[in-house]
């Protein structure tokens, strides 16, 4: 039987695997807190869902890669991930037939006249009211900081690189872990994706695990990683060590 890809480093850890396979190896309740985007429907994956390669106004956008289709979790899911985690976090939960607590989040993009979503909502169990966190999210116009997210940030090559069709702000993981999750938790992330989760919780010193099913996607999280996180650069064979951004011990 082969190994299951994996990637530590510290108390953060993910492995290139099937999220389903992957929590079962997990007892009861493991998990303090999963924050989980799995996928609301089939289609990012496919290449020109996002439009043309070029905008109106000449801007390369991002070529993300085709992969299989996904698949949108069921009820299965849903109650494997209940059991592994004591509380959580699930975004898109208006797309899914399931039962959530009454908890709700919801991330307003800032998007202005965007023809894409003016926000995203999360079901949780960890509040019975709503929040909101604002947050600019629409091609080169990203949030300045977690507490300036309506403002747009000016120095475009503080922008986050975008590697995924459905990336999320690390801004906003942040957030979420500083309101919600308490020193000490365990943090679990189900469809790992662009890696934002992880780099959030590495930031902050929470102990994370994570799966990706995509094994380019799960390359290129820890590639993404590395960079913002131990300050580590590669080009093609080369790698060059820029410096760590959140701690100062060297990795073993």
């Amino acid at each position: 039987m082969s190994k299951t890809p994996v990637h530590i480093y510290d108390n953060s850890q993910v492995a290139l695997a099937d999220c389903m396979k992957y929590m079962r190896k997990f007892e009861d309740g493991f998990f303090d807190l999963a924050i989980v985007d799995p996928p609301y429907f089939s289609g990012p994956e496919r290449r020109g869902y996002y439009g043309n390669a070029v905008s109106p106004i000449g801007v390369k956008r991002v070529d993300y890669l085709i992969t299989p289709e996904w698949n949108v979790p069921g009820k299965k899911y849903f109650k494997e991930l209940l059991r592994v985690s004591k509380h959580y976090i699930v975004w898109g939960c208006n797309y899914y037939d399931f039962h959530f607590a009454p908890g709700r989040i919801v991330w307003d993009k800032c998007n202005g006249e965007s023809s894409f979503s003016d926000c995203e909502i999360a079901a949780t169990d960890l509040i019975d009211s709503v929040r909101l966190f604002p947050y600019m999210w629409n091609g080169m116009m990203q949030g300045k900081s977690m507490s300036e997210g309506r403002i747009m940030q000016g120095n475009k090559k503080l922008n986050e690189e975008k590697i995924h069709p459905t990336q999320k702000p690390v801004a906003l993981y942040s957030w979420l872990l500083q309101k919600f999750a308490k020193p000490g938790w365990k943090i679990l992330d189900t469809h790992l994706g662009s890696g934002s989760s992880r780099i959030a919780a590495y930031g902050l010193g929470y102990e994370f695990y994570g799966c990706e099913i995509v094994p380019e996607y799960f390359q290129a999280a820890n590639e993404r990683f590395e960079k913002m996180c131990l300050g580590v650069e590669r080009f093609g064979e080369h790698t060059v060590v820029q410096q760590n951004l959140f701690t100062s011990e060297e990795n073993s």
